[in-house]
Formats: C-alpha cells, sequence, structure tokens
C-alpha cells in the first residue's frame, strides 16, 4: 500500500528509512512498509484535518519540527512534543516531557498509556484521534489466551443459570490461507460465537446457548464454509455439560474429536473413547494420558520384564495388569491373583509357596501355591507392599532361581512365571523405613507403569459414568438412564478419591435408586453432592430446583452482556457496537456508564 504525500516531503515509512541511515537507529523504530489500513489517526490541526494510517508495527514522533512524522501547527506544541508506538496492534502515547504538556480524553498525560479507538489526543490546539475499521475476520477471531479466558466465563455463567454451550475445533490439513479461513468462520458463525486459533491449521469456536444438536449443526455449516479452503476439514464438538464442565476438559475433548473425524464430517467427544476387550473385561480409555499408558502396557505386553504398577485405591491397577497378561505371549496360560493385603501373614508364605501335606496342623493335603499354579502365566501380586519381610525373602530367591520350595518339604520344583505387582503405596519411603527389601524392589520395577488418578482425567468421567450406569441397568433388565445436567456438572466438580471404584459404586447406587428415566442430584450418594442435595425435592416441585432472582436484575445482566459482546466484536467502536444490538447510541454511552463497563478491548485491558 503507498502512503500518500505528506506536506511535499518523504512519505513516513522513507522519512523514517532516511533517519535510520542518518542517525543509526535501531530497526525497531522502522515502519514495516504495509500499513494498516484499519487504524489512523484524524488529525486535526486548525481549520485542517487529515488522515493519517498508522504502521502495523513502528515509532512516529509528533511536533512541530519538519522532521515530525506527524507535524503540526499549533503554538503549544514542542519541536519534538510526543511519540506514537504501534505493536502487537496496540498503539502507545508517550509525552517527551514537552514544556505544555499532552491530554489524553482531557487528562494530562503522565508517561505513556495505550489508546483505544475514539480516545484524543490533545497537544495544544492539535487534537489526534485514533480509530479503527474493525475487518469481518476480526469480529470473530482473537487471541488463543483471550478466547480461553472468555470460555471460563462462559462456563461459570453456564453454569449459575443453567445453561448450555459447546466447543468445536476444526482441524485443517492443506489448508491453503489462513486469513481467508478465519474470514469465511466468522462469516458463517453468529455474532457471540468467538473463534481463535489453537496452533497452525486448527479453529477453536466457542459457542454460547447451544446445546449438542444444534451446535452440531453450527458446526456442520462452518466446515461447508471453509471446505474449498481445506480439502479434509474435519470438526470435534464437547459440550457441556454433557462432555466436561471446564475449560480444559471441553479444548481436548473437541481437538481429540477432530482427530478421528472423517473428511467432511463432525465427531463428538464421546467418540473418542478407546476400548479394549482384554480377557472378557471392558476397559474404556478416553484421557490422553491414560491412552499413552496403555499404549506403553502394549509394549510391555510383548516383553517379559517384571512390571510395577503404581496408583491410588481404584485407579484401575488390575485392568492394567489384565492388559500386561491378556497382551502378552502368555495369554493362554493362567493369570493368578494375590491380594497381600487380604491374607494374614501367616497364611501369605502357605498360599504362595503352598505346602506339603503335614506341614502344618491343618495341612491334611498336598497343596500346590500360586508361583506353581501359574507356571507359564503370571502371578499378579496386589498390595505387595502389604507383604511380610520374610515372604519378601523367599519370594526375592524364587524369582532369582525360578524355584520355589513347598511349606514342608526339602525338593525345589522350576517355575515359570512372569511377575505384576501393583501397589498404592510409595515403596521407596517403605525401603528407607526399613518395610521393604531394597533388592526385592529393583527385581519388581524392571519397568513401572504409574496410572494418573480420575481426578487428574476428567474427559473420562462423563463416559465412564454413563458406562457404569448402562451396565448396571442391563444385569437387572432395566431401561437404560440419562444422567441430568446437575447430575453431570457434580460428578465432574467431585475428586473422587476411591478413583474409578468409587464411581462405579455411584452409578450402581443411581441405577437402584432413580425412580425415572433420569438420574437427579438426590440419586448420587451423600458424599458427592452434600447432604442438602441428598433428599428428592417435595411432590410438584421441578425436577432441577431453579435459581430464582428478580427478574429486572436477570434483563440487566443479559443486557450488560449483550453491549460487552457487541463492543468485543467492533474493537470497541461505541458507535457501532450500539447499531449492532439496535440501542440509540446515547443511551448505550450512558448504559456503559450505569453499568461500570470498560469500553476498550480486552487485550487493552489488560
Amino acid at each position: 500500500m503507498n502512503h500518500p504525500p505528506f506536506r511535499g516531503k518523504l512519505s513516513p515509512v522513507d522519512r523514517l528509512n532516511s533517519r535510520a541511515q542518518t542517525a543509526s537507529l535501531d530497526r525497531s523504530d522502522l515502519f514495516e512498509a504495509s500499513l494498516d489500513a484499519s487504524a489512523y489517526l484524524l488529525v486535526i490541526d486548525g481549520s485542517s484535518s487529515r488522515r493519517f494510517p498508522l504502521p502495523r508495527e513502528g515509532m512516529l514522533f509528533v511536533g512541530r519540527s519538519s522532521e515530525c512524522e506527524i507535524c503540526v501547527a499549533a503554538a503549544a506544541a514542542s519541536r519534538r512534543h510526543a511519540k506514537f508506538l504501534v505493536a502487537d496492534g496496540e498503539v502507545q502515547v508517550t509525552d517527551l516531557k514537552s514544556h505544555n504538556g499532552t491530554l489524553v480524553n482531557g487528562e494530562r498525560l503522565e508517561g505513556s498509556r495505550l489508546l483505544s479507538s475514539g480516545d484524543v489526543v490533545a497537544i495544544g490546539d492539535a487534537l489526534l484521534i485514533l480509530r479503527r475499521e474493525p475487518r469481518a475476520p476480526d469480529r470473530a477471531v482473537v487471541d488463543l489466551g483471550r478466547w480461553r479466558r472468555r470460555l471460563e466465563e462462559e462456563l461459570e455463567r453456564a453454569g449459575d443459570y443453567g445453561r448450555p454451550l459447546a466447543v468445536v475445533a476444526v482441524s485443517m490439513n492443506g489448508m491453503r490461507d489462513r486469513g481467508a479461513a478465519g474470514s469465511r468462520a466468522a462469516a458463517a458463525l453468529r455474532l457471540i460465537d468467538v473463534l481463535a486459533w489453537n496452533g497452525g491449521a486448527q479453529l477453536v469456536a466457542l459457542m454460547p446457548e447451544l446445546g449438542a444438536e444444534a451446535a452440531h449443526a453450527a458446526a456442520l455449516e462452518l466446515l461447508e464454509a471453509l471446505a474449498p479452503l481445506a480439502p479434509e476439514v474435519r470438526g470435534g464438538l464437547a459440550s457441556y455439560p454433557a462432555d466436561g464442565c471446564d475449560a480444559e476438559t471441553l479444548v481436548s475433548g473437541a481437538a481429540a474429536a477432530a482427530a478421528i473425524a472423517a473428511p467432511g464430517t463432525v465427531a463428538g467427544a464421546a467418540d473418542t473413547a478407546v476400548r479394549h476387550d482384554v480377557g472378557g473385561r471392558e476397559i474404556v480409555l478416553a484421557d490422553a494420558a491414560m491412552i499413552r499408558v496403555f499404549e506403553l502396557i502394549r509394549r510391555l505386553a510383548a516383553s517379559d520384564l517384571s512390571v510395577l504398577v503404581l496408583g491410588e485405591t481404584g485407579a484401575g491397577k488390575e485392568n492394567a495388569a489384565a492388559a500386561l497378561h491378556h497382551w502378552s505371549d502368555r495369554a493362554g496360560m493362567p493369570m493368578i491373583t494375590l491380594n497381600c493385603a487380604a491374607l494374614p501373614e501367616t497364611l501369605v508364605e502357605s498360599e504362595l509357596f503352598g505346602y506339603e501335606r503335614g506341614a502344618f496342623s491343618d495341612a491334611r493335603a498336598p497343596k500346590p501355591g500360586l508361583l506353581e499354579r501359574a507356571h507359564g502365566g503370571t502371578v499378579f501380586l496386589d498390595e505387595v507392599g502389604e507383604l511380610p519381610l520374610g515372604a519378601q525373602a523367599k519370594l526375592l530367591r524364587a524369582l532369582e532361581a525360578r524355584r520355589i520350595t513347598r511349606l514342608g518339604d526339602v525338593r525345589e520344583r522350576e517355575v515359570d512365571f512372569r511377575i505384576i505387582a501393583a501397589t498404592n503405596r510409595d515403596l521407596e519411603v517403605e525401603r528407607r523405613e526399613g518395610r521393604f527389601r531394597e533388592d526385592l524392589l529393583f527385581r519388581l520395577s524392571t519397568a513401572v507403569v504409574e496410572l494418573p488418578p480420575l481426578r487428574h482425567r476428567p474427559r473420562e468421567v462423563p463416559i465412564l459414568a454413563r458406562l457404569f450406569l448402562a451396565g448396571a441397568r442391563a444385569r437387572v433388565g432395566k431401561q437404560a438412564l440419562e444422567l441430568s445436567e446437575a447430575a453431570l456438572a457434580k460428578l465432574a466438580a467431585y475428586t473422587f478419591p476411591g478413583n474409578v471404584r468409587e464411581l462405579k459404586n455411584a452409578m450402581e447406587f443411581a441405577a437402584a435408586t432413580a425412580e425415572s428415566d433420569v438420574v437427579e442430584l438426590w440419586n448420587l450418594p451423600d458424599r458427592i453432592v452434600g447432604r442438602e442435595a441428598a433428599a428428592p425435592p417435595s411432590s410438584g416441585a421441578p425436577s432441577t430446583p431453579a435459581r430464582f432472582r428478580p427478574i429486572a436484575d436477570e434483563l440487566k445482566e443479559i443486557e450488560r452482556r449483550r453491549m460487552q459482546e457487541a463492543l468485543e466484536a467492533t474493537g470497541g467502536v461505541q458507535t457501532r457496537a450500539a447499531e449492532l444490538i439496535g440501542m440509540p447510541a446515547r443511551t448505550f454511552v450512558f448504559k456503559l456508564k450505569q453499568y461500570g463497563i470498560d469500553a476498550r478491548p480486552a487485550k487493552r485491558r489488560s
């Protein structure tokens, strides 16, 4: 874009280039050659006015000197009075210790200040007014940090008022024009929808007030608009509260869904669950960390290494052990399990190693131990941290020599087994305090698999809850149940100290207590919902307790929200924002003050 001539002298860009050569200016002082036509200064100097386009990046000076990029005739202006710095879409003005000072919106400028569209800078009688002309993509495409803050705000509002929202991720492999993609996406969405780039070729869209079905239709329209620019456009959808109740869960769910969608289609977050049938045991994974853990388990299964599985109570250590056995070459042989915490110390050795007749008073017949019975297969020692020290020494010898001796016998017997151990204890602490043998710990932990607790994989909560609920109902031959939005939100907020086992028990309880085809708050255990929600409402009350407040307050909240959205959509231009919502400009300005709304865009407020 060429700059108009300036008072018969060099254009601003040429002058800065010339100054850079003669005054050794840093390159950061230079304008980019291409100006941003959407931002400019309206300069009113005496009886004349002119429009001065601002660069995308750079610095320019204002004063009486002809060396300034903006030369003003005001008598009160100093030769070099102030400077404007343009960077990252921001415009900053700084007074250069001028004799008569600089005013911004009637207030004396001390140091520097960021400007918003419509701000007035006064240098003597000369006025410089910042103006912006927002373009279509700027209406809805924002930076990712601002988008996430907006998502957090909408989630809070959705929780307070029981409203839906959706997050859509659109992946565009082979996209040819990012700017055009932003423009097309913005044009395809509603005014209140917000877009951001989540990486190089993925757009994320926040869609307030849309349930899953409506959001799916909107996402398909968005894909149709973007299809000419990307040969393989795919969409993913996550809705609140069905797929999650926090920002990270919804964003990751939508992105994961987009990754599995077929070109031109929209997949749901629930579709991303990975299911494994492990010896008749169904394992469902949705969290990325758990999927990686089970990919590691599959690789370890191909070896014969001892594996130590770590995790909190109920986190799924038995599932990990079952997968290690089922995916191994030993899958056709038995997997024998011993819960080391379930047996008294006196019986642990006889269970592990077996005994001969007469080894003790009740030993009326010989019995092989589980290490023998697992010959060719796998031994799973659950809660191995509870194993007595005496049994630890014998187990270590069996692992190293691959031979065992039954109680009451002198013969050694060859055994061939793989050992998998699991614990919720910190075995390093147990070792330091002398409760667990160091040599056995090293032998058991050739490979270590650590399972994250359920509270660290929130995407799995709604998926597993529905799975357990369906299973509980199917076992008693009853129809499937749905989880209410309030119940889903409460499950998402709970920390589940008992992990997956506690969630399964909660769904068993809900399946048994539900009186309709929807699980409500009072169908969940007290420890999850608290006592205040443990009883159903009285007859005739709505199934989900309503949150009442004066309707005038609600209307004000809606009006305030729409005013803020209009300001964001127009880059802070108040007259255009008022037009968008059909409000007279004077009324709009009055209500800005009434509601305490900062008219500047969010990025400039920060």
